[in-house]
């Protein structure tokens, strides 16, 4: 591994997506992204029906906090007991935790309340980030990095990064059609979910760097 260059590329990451998520913020602020936001609203809503409502529901449930708890225990077990991963445990309960935590906190900073316009659930607290699309970010990112390497074929992991993809943005887009959540809540989620997991990542694979470095020179 390529220390510098990969603190370069997560550095690089970073900036990007503070720097993004700042700019969506002081628009919020503004009042000028709301035209986006009831633009793209009204075009996702447009396309209710009541098969796409169950689709949509569905999506939003596995993207709560219960079904993530459920998911994560079993990844967690799988990490475990069968890939023998240690040291991958860590940064997967890490990103989980870090995740739902800095959600928290954002969203008690910035307290944004939530749209108004057509709710097909009803929920409360406030909508910025969007902690669905933090965990779905979260959860789905990392569970490609981590089976990355146990793939060795090109279709392989080109199913794996298409399924995760797809449940990203499956899951940000149900809160939206639902109507619990502006796009800016779901693309600012989908920003902070991808700072603390390139910072958990970089301080992951630094920490495997030094491991092999130790030790390769205590086997010679």
């Amino acid at each position: 591994m390529n220390l510098k260059l990969n603190l370069i590329i997560a550095f690089i990451i970073s900036l990007v997506c503070v720097l993004s998520f700042g700019l969506i913020t002081l628009l919020i602020s503004d009042n000028t992204i709301i035209d986006f936001d009831r633009d793209v609203i009204a075009a996702i809503q447009g396309l209710e029906s009541p098969f796409l409502t169950k689709v949509m529901k569905f999506f939003t449930f596995i993207g709560s906090t219960p079904f993530v708890i459920i998911l994560c225990i079993v990844l967690i077990f799988f990490l475990y007991k069968v890939l023998h991963h240690r040291s991958e445990l860590i940064l997967f309960i890490s990103a989980i935790i870090g995740s739902a935590v800095l959600n928290q906190i954002l969203k008690q900073v910035f307290h944004r309340a939530r749209p108004n316009f057509h709710r097909l659930i009803d929920i409360s607290g406030y909508s910025y980030p969007s902690g669905h699309a933090m965990n779905a970010f979260t959860v789905y990112v990392i569970i490609t990095f981590l089976l990355w390497r146990h793939i060795s074929t090109k279709w392989g992991r080109s199913i794996l990064i298409i399924f995760s993809a797809f449940m990203i943005l499956a899951i940000g887009t149900s809160r939206i059609y639902l109507g619990v959540h502006y796009p800016s809540d779901i693309i600012g989620g989908y920003l902070a979910s991808g700072f603390w997991l390139t910072v958990a990542i970089w301080f992951f694979q630094f920490y495997q760097e030094k491991r092999y470095n130790k030790k390769y020179k205590s086997g010679n």
